[in-house]
Formats: structure tokens, sequence, C-alpha cells
């Protein structure tokens, strides 16, 4: 399917649109300062000064025990093979929840986009933290110490790639490139040399108006899917053919395990979420009632441990299970750490 670059550009928009709600004018609850801290200052205020002790008693650690918080913006969540957490990005960095604790870095509080968890680390772009020396925006870049140092892998200066994916083991990387760079041009590329080379792709049998997600299968680098506000349209040679997987009117978000797909329609005003077997239908997931204008943004699947799943909506509510999807425990209420 070719693609003219105003035609692109019109689809890319409508796709963000998916991604900002389902609503025109709610993206989070709006309370003024009072309401916000009026009950919680005295308990916030005292457990600060407890993370503060317990920071300094670590001495220069990377990974401390996150200060109470709210995470405004994420720009996605995953289980990176070289920790045992679910791994938040955020517009401040990195946030780790383990052991029923949250954790961030202590430093490399960079504005990640695109984020994307693999074997041994994870991928990501956006913008560096405030007096930060690396240059604006990111590129593409890695990181296999928990983020305390990351790797350019490519296009560092010259882009932002909101929409990125990595399959978890053999590293095939699939971005949307929004605005031309020195290599690409505005489209869909593959990249199976990390980044050395890329290749256009041709979307084939695309009938989609929208581009959106792109989750790419955890050991099978050809095979991915791409969420759209027309449904979710899956490839199994790289994106050189791909055809629409179920009847969907909109799905906001998609991620593969091992074995499945799991995406997130929305369908008579119900947020939904689904799990999508090889050549089976796909089986709807019990979930916590979510409000139609707090879409599921980004969804995560565990390649270690299997049946660990999490999920999370526009207005920051997290929410992780360990039993395929039956039960749920809520991590993030409006992105807020205690």
């Amino acid at each position: 399917m070719k693609i003219s670059k105003k035609s692109f550009m019109i689809m890319l928009a409508a796709a963000m649109l998916v991604f900002t709600g389902c609503s025109k004018d709610k993206e989070e609850p709006k309370q003024s300062p009072a309401e916000e801290n009026q009950q919680d200052t005295a308990t916030e205020e005292k457990q600060a000064d407890q993370t503060n002790d317990e920071q300094q008693n670590a001495g220069t650690d990377f990974i401390v025990k996150a200060k109470p918080q709210r995470i405004e913006h994420m720009h996605g969540i995953g289980y990176p093979g070289n920790d045992e957490g679910l791994y938040v990005a955020s517009h401040n960095g990195i946030k780790i929840y383990k052991d029923g604790q949250w954790f961030e870095t202590a430093a490399e509080k960079h504005d990640y986009m695109g984020f994307q968890a693999v074997k041994d680390g994870f991928y990501s772009s956006g913008h560096p933290e405030e007096g930060s020396s690396l240059k604006n925006p990111l590129g593409l870049v890695k990181s296999t110490d928990l983020g305390k140092s990351i790797e350019k892998v490519a296009f560092y200066g010259e882009s932002d790639f909101h929409f990125l994916s990595a399959s978890y083991l053999d590293h095939s990387l699939y971005v949307i490139n929004e605005q031309p760079n020195s290599k690409l041009d505005a489209g869909v590329y593959v990249s199976k040399d990390n980044a050395e080379s890329w290749k256009q792709v041709a979307l084939n049998g695309f009938e989609a108006n929208t581009f959106g997600m792109i989750a790419v299968h955890p050991d099978k680098g050809d095979t991915f899917a791409m969420a759209t506000k027309e449904g979710v349209f899956a490839s199994n040679d790289s994106g050189q053919t791909v055809k629409e997987n179920g009847d969907y009117d909109m799905v906001t978000a998609a991620a593969f395990s091992k074995e499945s797909l799991y995406i997130s329609p929305v369908e008579d005003q119900k947020i939904k979420l689904v799990k999508i077997d090889q050549e089976k239908e796909g089986v709807e997931l019990p979930i916590p009632t979510l409000a139609y204008d707090n879409p599921i943004t980004y969804i995560a699947a565990d390649y270690e441990e299997q049946g660990r799943l999490a999920f999370i909506t526009i207005l920051n509510d997290l929410y992780e299970s360990t039993d395929g999807g039956q039960t749920w425990k809520q991590l993030l209420v409006n992105g807020k750490i205690k």
C-alpha cells in the first residue's frame, strides 16, 4: 500500500486520537490543589521523609524506593527480561513495580516514549531530562542496565518515535516515522539488524484509515499486529501483507505473549480485553469495569512468567494479573504512588 506524505500525516493524526481517549473533553479528572492534597498531605509528607531516609541509607543505588507522586503521563509498560519488575515509562523516567513496592531511578529521568521491553533490557525513544547533556530528541535508544545508561542506536538528535515496537528475543524493530529524517521518509519501517538498515513496510491489504500501536510477537519477529480505529490488522511477513484479525470496530492497544495476542477493543461504549489464540476466535477476559472515557492504552505480557499480564488506561489506572487475566490487582489509581 503506497502512502503519500500528506495522507500519512492525516492517518497518523487520526491514530493519535485513539490514544488520547474516546472523549474530546476529558483526559484526567480536574481537581484543585486543595482538593487533591487536603486528605493526603500529612501522610505523604511522612512517607516522603521515610523514603528520603531509606535512600540516604542506600548510598548511591540507582534503583530507589519511589517517592509519593502522581505519574501524569505514561508512554508504555513492559517486563524486561533482565529484571523481575513491571516497568512503566513516564514523562519523568522509569517507574518499577516489584515485590509489592514501587521503585524509580535516582537519575536518568528521561521522558521515555515508545517504550518496549526485550530480553536484555528495553528500547525507547523520547526526550532527555532537563539539564541532561544528551541531544533532543533521543532517537532510538536501548538500555541493558535498568536505565542507568542508554545506547544511542539510531537517529540520535533527529527523531522521536511515539510508535515503536520490538520482538522480545530476536530484536526485530518496527517504527512509525512521523517526520522524515536523514535515512527514512514518513512511513512504517522494519529493521532486522539492530537499526543498521531499514525497509519500508508495504502493508498490502491494509484497509484501515489510521495507523496505531504495533505489537510484535516475542520470538517471531516477522509477526506483528497493529491496533487501529478500524480494528486490528496482523502480518506474518514483516508487514508486506496484512489482513484484518477478527471483526472489531476500534482497538486501542495490543500485545503478544508466547501463544496469544491480547487486544483491547471498544464496543458499544464498553472497554474490553480479548485474548486471541492462533486460528481461534477471541475470548473476552474478565476485567474491572472501565468508563468509556478511560480506554486501555497499553498492554504487556511477561515472556518469562506465563499468565502475568498488565494494562494501563488513559486515566493512568494500572492493573496486573498473575493468572492469565482471570483476576486483577490495581497497582495505580489515577497514576498515584503513595
